[in-house]
């Protein structure tokens, strides 16, 4: 029999969650059935809410979830049923990429998670209400749901004492801004890095930069109380980018050098064109927002021919199964302060968390389950 759960579904772009009663399939053997506790909300779901990013609708986003295994496929192997487990992006696991532990480059990764129709491969369905198919395995897990069928491959074991609201923004946001700088520009010792925009995947950034010895760590952004964090967190500059002139200061903080590596966090092309400005002789920028599909970008290509270069990033270019763990340990060592990111709300509110994700009102955003 199905088991039934609580949801929060969006019936087409631009409207707002509402919670209805949903089933979910039986477990194949490679899926795992989780009791979600927290879930974490990402500007990816309200752009997919708005329309610019297209899925299956009616349907279930989410996918920053945290929560304990409830049961198991026959195949699966990762974990078991009591353990508590964070929630990421799926993969083939079999792929070149994969298998070279860059699954977030994965191959099939786009159709997989998010173009896949909101169905397994084979077409069958994850979830339902009242018998009609709804779009699901959002990531592999469509985690706004009290309980979900999550590929084994989005799963990843945490310890049991670690608080699962601050686990589940590990799973897309914190990584993607501390991989971007521990795995992708690996920024060497008396370097400068900008980082355009403190919103979550920002500030774990600069958390993550701040565990290495650079010459400066800059902090740009509109919000002073994002930038007052930022500073917390180790960045050594802040710029204010509603009352400052970015390029000239930037200038300044590098002696007119210009930077080593800028990572955009925004998808306003206005300001990935000035990070990518901002850079000195072979620096590096990171575009890491996700913008519309089919956005261009303008540069002046002169610009380029000093060794400048542009890498786009996805999910921090992490592998979940041992980059959350690691994650993990930096928390619980007092180096990722994720406690300063995270506001909590009950499930119920999950609207009013995403206003205050869209306004910037609340950096990280965490869905609580079981509260009212």
């Amino acid at each position: 029999m199905p088991t039934t759960t609580t949801a929060a579904v969006i019936e087409s772009a631009g409207e707002q969650f509402t919670l209805h009663e949903v089933e979910l399939d039986d477990l194949r053997p490679d899926e795992v059935l989780v009791r979600m506790v927290a879930a974490g909300l990402c500007h990816t779901d309200l752009s997919v809410q708005a329309g610019y990013i297209p899925f299956a609708l009616p349907g279930i986003l989410g996918h920053e979830g945290a929560g304990v295994v409830t049961a198991v496929g026959s195949a699966v192997t990762r974990v078991a049923p009591g353990d508590s487990v964070a929630l990421s992006f799926t993969s083939c696991g079999a792929c070149r990429h994969c298998r070279s532990a860059h699954p977030a480059y994965c191959t099939t990764w786009v159709p997989t998670n998010m173009f896949n129709g909101g169905v397994r491969g084979d077409g069958s369905a994850t979830v339902r209400r009242g018998g009609t198919v709804l779009g699901g395995r959002f990531f592999g897990q469509s985690s706004f749901s009290a309980s979900a069928v999550v590929d084994e491959r989005s799963v990843v074991k945490v310890p049991a004492d670690v608080p699962l609201e601050l686990v589940a923004p590990l799973g897309c946001g914190i990584q993607t801004g501390a991989g971007t700088v521990l795995n992708i520009l690996r920024p060497e010792p008396g370097t400068t890095l900008a980082v355009f925009g403190t919103g979550a995947v920002g500030l774990a950034a600069i958390a993550a930069a701040a565990l290495n010895p650079l010459a400066a760590v800059v902090a740009i952004d509109r919000v002073g109380s994002r930038l007052d964090l930022a500073m917390e967190l180790g960045a050594s500059h802040r710029i204010d980018a509603s009352s400052e002139d970015v390029p000239k200061a930037l200038d300044e903080i590098t002696g007119g050098a210009g930077l080593d590596y800028a990572i955009d966090t925004t998808a306003n092309m206005g300001v990935l064109r000035t990070a990518v400005e901002a850079l000195g002789t072979f620096g590096s920028c990171a575009a890491v927002g996700a913008a519309p599909v089919g956005t261009e970008i303008v540069l002046d290509y002169t610009g380029l021919l000093v060794g400048r270069s542009i890498i786009g990033v996805t999910e921090g270019d992490s592998d979940p199964e041992t980059f959350i763990p690691l994650l993990v340990e930096l928390y619980r060592q007092g180096r990722l302060p994720l406690d300063k990111l995270v506001k909590t709300y009950p499930f119920a509110e999950i609207n009013q968390a995403a206003a205050d994700a869209r306004d910037g009102s609340t950096i990280k955003p965490v869905l609580l389950f079981g509260e009212a």
